[in-house]
């Protein structure tokens, strides 16, 4: 459809449209009354002149007329006792309207012959012949009917008007599509639902209050099947326990390091299932300050402490008001990916002038393909073809640390080094 994108504009457009052209025709409709009347009047008026002027200069004494001729002459026609200029028969099948005036007044009583005189201003002269034989010449200069000078700006005036009436129509229409939109837009299931305002017209309060029925649900739903998927995972801990405790009591042999193997493997699957859960909630922990820089530095050297290769490079000299667990568990995951598939993990830190501080956690392993790259936040995706628990991993981490980074507010995203290995980047936006 070719036209205006927005919803506000086409309102504008065709609201703008119709009342043009119904205030068009009207004011159309009055200009040619207007011009219909002070045309008539005109004509009128000229009729009752020439009639009289004509009949009062054929009375007087021949002398006494050139005296007179001052007094009767108008601002567009003047009268002349001698033939006057030379010119062309006027076509009198479609006469000027003045000329069809004169010729109506006094073409009874006399002899009229018309001629349209050609020049710079073109006018028309009619000749008669009075009842003692002299010429009279009258001769006419048409001008325009006129207009008062006022109309125009009136017209703009009202135009102006109707502009800015449609403006404020449209946007009070508007307003609560787009305040129902941004609530949409904003819908989180990590944070409470902010109930959309049910006032204003009938038709707005029903979508404002079906927008809050939904947001409930969805709320409701996402709760049940987080607290669903908890309550599986957590029970499922209890027989895999027990398991574990049988498997220990059969003799050495090659189906008990397979069976306990296989235990180990539901046991961290299970685990991961409860933490994916529990990040669902993680906005309920509550945030503080925390100073960035020894923030950070604690975690590396947790894991330097267990013989892990991580380092720390970069200083952000940031105080961040944060939920530290969360972070925490977020940073963790993402070294914990790079220490498994590369064996080493770079943390990088670099903060802005604007408030952003940016990790970037980078290692020198295999990468991901870029077609998956936004695949492996999806839970229990893995991008090792193998089902090997070991190499492969649980497919929870990414979506566990991607969840709790939007619990945040941070950004996480991941992207393939030029030199080889992964980028795992957290955006941060620091409170002052």
């Amino acid at each position: 459809m070719i036209g205006p994108r927005s919803l506000a504009a086409r309102l504008t457009l065709l609201f703008l449209c119709g009342l043009v052209l119904a205030y068009g025709l009207s004011f159309t409709s009055q200009f040619y009354e207007r011009y219909q009347t002070g045309r008539d009047v005109m004509l009128g008026n000229l009729e009752l002149d020439v009639s009289t002027a004509v009949a009062l200069i054929d009375r007087l004494p021949a002398a006494e007329r050139a005296e007179w001729l001052p007094l009767l002459e108008r601002r567009n026609y003047r009268y002349r006792l001698d033939e006057g200029l030379p010119g062309r028969p006027m076509d009198m099948a479609e006469p000027h309207m003045a000329a069809a005036s004169i010729e109506q007044a006094i073409g009874r009583r006399y002899a009229l012959r018309f001629e349209t005189i050609d020049g710079p201003r073109p006018h028309f002269q009619v000749h008669l012949q009075l009842s003692d034989g002299s010429p009279l010449t009258l001769d006419v200069t048409p001008a325009p009917i006129p207009v008062a000078q006022w109309l125009p700006l009136v017209l703009v005036l009202q135009l102006a008007l109707l502009l800015l009436c449609t403006w404020v129509a449209v946007r009070m229409a508007i307003r609560p599509l787009t305040q129902l939109a941004d609530t949409v837009e904003q819908l989180d299931p990590d944070a409470p639902p902010a109930p959309l305002d049910e006032s204003g017209p009938r038709e707005v309060a029903h979508a404002a209050r079906a927008v809050n029925t939904l947001q409930g649900r969805i709320a409701a739903y996402l709760k049940e099947r987080m607290q669903l998927l908890a309550a599986i995972s957590h029970d499922l801990q209890t027989p895999i326990t027990r398991m574990k405790l049988r498997v220990e009591q059969m003799p050495d042999s090659a189906e008990r390091e397979s069976m306990w193997s296989d235990l180990n493997e539901m046991q961290h699957l299970v685990r991961e299932g409860v933490a994916y859960a529990r990040s669902m909630e993680g906005s309920r922990e509550a945030p503080c300050r925390v100073d960035l820089d020894a923030f950070l530095d604690s975690l590396v050297l947790d894991y330097q402490d267990s013989g892990q290769a991580v380092s720390l490079h970069g200083y952000s000299g940031a105080l961040l008001e944060t939920r530290p667990y969360a972070l925490r568990r977020v940073l963790s995951n993402l070294l914990d990916n790079a220490l498994k598939f590369a064996g080493s993990a770079q943390l990088q830190v670099r903060a802005d002038s604007e408030g952003h501080v940016c990790l970037q956690v980078l290692d020198d392993g295999p990468g991901i393909d870029e077609a998956e790259l936004q695949e492996v936040f999806k839970p229990f995706y893995r991008v090792e073809s193998s089902r090997n628990r070991s190499t492969g991993g649980t497919g929870l981490g990414l979506a566990i640390a991607l969840q709790l980074s939007e619990s945040l507010g941070a950004r996480l995203s991941l992207s393939n080094r030029e030199s080889g290995g992964l980028c795992a980047q957290l955006e941060l936006n620091v409170t002052p």
